[in-house]
């Protein structure tokens, strides 16, 4: 007589539950090391100095072109870029209360005014223009995130 012989084959649940929890520790660290918050905050920044870089070229290609005259209401006073007629300072802090509207004078250098990535608007783009003693002019970031400073001065 011929005999049946019966095998099992598959996993054991020890087996199967070792296995979701070294899974399930793999997938944490990649998680964990690739922060994804960490790198959105990473490509806003990115965008600010892009923006920051695209607004003082713009100043200064202005300035080139109107013989060295600064755009009209750029001075030692810090201005947040915008049309707001108030609450510039919000954004920008120890920047004037009114925001200054570079859009017109820059039009033949900027398609249109850069706004912070976050919620910059074009009532307040959330960067701010300041010139020194010696007309040197400093654009900023005023909403850069994770401690970083994103300023350009020429």
């Amino acid at each position: 007589m011929m005999s049946k012989r019966t095998t099992n084959s598959g996993f054991t649940l020890i087996e199967v539950l070792i296995t979701v929890a070294i899974i399930a520790v793999l997938a944490t660290i990649v998680y964990v090391s690739l922060n994804p918050v960490q790198r959105f905050a990473d490509a806003r920044n990115s965008h600010r100095w892009i923006d920051v870089d695209s607004i003082i070229t713009a100043i200064h290609e202005y300035i080139v072109d109107n013989a060295g005259t600064l755009p009209a209401g750029i001075d030692t006073t810090e201005k947040q870029l915008g049309t707001c007629g108030s609450g510039g300072a919000t954004a920008c802090s120890g920047a004037a209360d009114a925001c200054l509207d570079l859009s017109s004078l820059l039009v033949t250098y900027l398609k249109t005014m850069p706004v912070d990535p976050s919620n910059g608007t074009a009532s307040a783009t959330k960067y701010s223009v300041v010139a020194n003693a010696n007309n040197i002019i400093t654009v900023k970031a005023c909403a850069a995130e994770n401690g970083t400073v994103i300023e350009v001065s020429r």
